[in-house]
């Protein structure tokens, strides 16, 4: 039996699906199998707002009978440029430095991680971001950052899923709410990329 805990941001939280999101997507698939699935990502979040309450938020939902599974998918809010700042909401050391020690921390309570990797926006739409003043999203940063997010699961043996590269082998740009968001299609295709992976690296059970 699994539990699994998800750390991420809006596009982990569910925006823009009908649904409820590519999680909640793999709860309701999971759940006859009694996996159970916590959703436990904020809008707007950044690896810094995920190192604040990870080790609070994960020490609250674990259980001896259960085996931990913990998904991150977190970093696009990191790559934004924030030009109040000059620079990225997070900048890319920083951000490197976050990921390192999100893996030490969920290390103490789960044998299994996974990172979730970012998807492409439509910077037609997102430089700028109409919602935000001064945010602008742009596929060179998000890339970036992915990339990052790849190098360090490589040297730590952490399985990373592509989800930026599977969304360019597609009109991405259609699977898209805003530029930003993934819409219904966009969510399930993450669902579905996301499932296959973890059952066939017998993550889940």
């Amino acid at each position: 039996m699994t539990r699994i805990l998800v750390f991420g941001d809006s596009i982990a939280f569910g925006d823009c699906d009908n649904k409820g999101g590519w999680v909640q997507r793999l709860r309701e698939c999971l759940y006859k199998y009694d996996v159970s699935v916590y959703n436990l990502s904020i809008s707007g979040d950044t690896t810094d707002g995920v190192l604040e309450r990870f080790d609070f938020e994960t020490k609250q939902r674990l259980n001896t009978e259960k085996e931990l599974l913990i998904l991150f998918a977190i970093g696009i809010n990191d790559s934004r440029m924030d030009h109040s700042k000059k620079d990225q909401s997070v900048n890319l050391k920083d951000f490197k430095t976050n990921l390192k020690e999100i893996i030490r921390l969920a290390r103490k309570h789960a044998s299994k991680i996974v990172f979730i990797g970012l998807t492409p926006v439509d910077e037609s739409k997102t430089t700028p971001i109409p919602w935000i003043e001064g945010i602008d999203y742009n596929n060179n940063y998000v890339k970036e950052y992915n990339d990052s997010i790849k190098t360090i699961c490589d040297k730590e043996k952490i399985p990373f899923i592509d989800i930026y590269e599977e969304f360019r082998k597609q009109d991405y740009k259609a699977l898209l709410e805003g530029g930003l968001h993934p819409n219904s299609e966009g969510h399930e295709l993450m669902f579905q990329i996301i499932k296959e992976f973890l059952v066939k690296r017998k993550l889940i059970q």
